[in-house]
């Protein structure tokens, strides 16, 4: 099943204001997301899954792509949980991912 989100649709779904430079932003971020109509459900799974470890998918700020980002201030054990959670999710959709130095931040690159 390909469910196909509207960028507006996605923004209010990853919890964001769905305003002119939003909606320009998460564009820019599917362009940049290399098969992103085929794992963009996907995306919203994640995110939903993250929010108990306190970890979002969101747009980054530095690069036209999404990330997954997760929080600096929990324990070793969530936030060993979180990069586990990450890494199963990047391999059982074969999406590739880029982890920023050392942080719980990875930028999503598509397929």
């Amino acid at each position: 099943m390909n469910i196909d989100l509207s960028p507006e649709a996605l923004l209010k779904q990853l919890g964001y204001a769905t305003t002119e430079q939003s909606i320009t932003q998460i564009k820019k971020a599917i362009e940049n997301t290399n098969g992103f109509e085929n794992f963009s459900k996907h995306i919203l799974s994640l995110h939903d899954e993250l929010a108990h470890i306190k970890g979002v998918v969101a747009l980054s700020s530095s690069k036209d792509v999404f990330k997954i980002k997760g929080s600096e201030e929990i324990s070793k054990e969530i936030q060993d949980e979180f990069h586990e959670l990450v890494k199963h999710w990047s391999n059982k959709y074969k999406i590739k991912i880029e982890q920023v130095q050392k942080k719980p931040t990875y930028y999503i690159l598509g397929q």
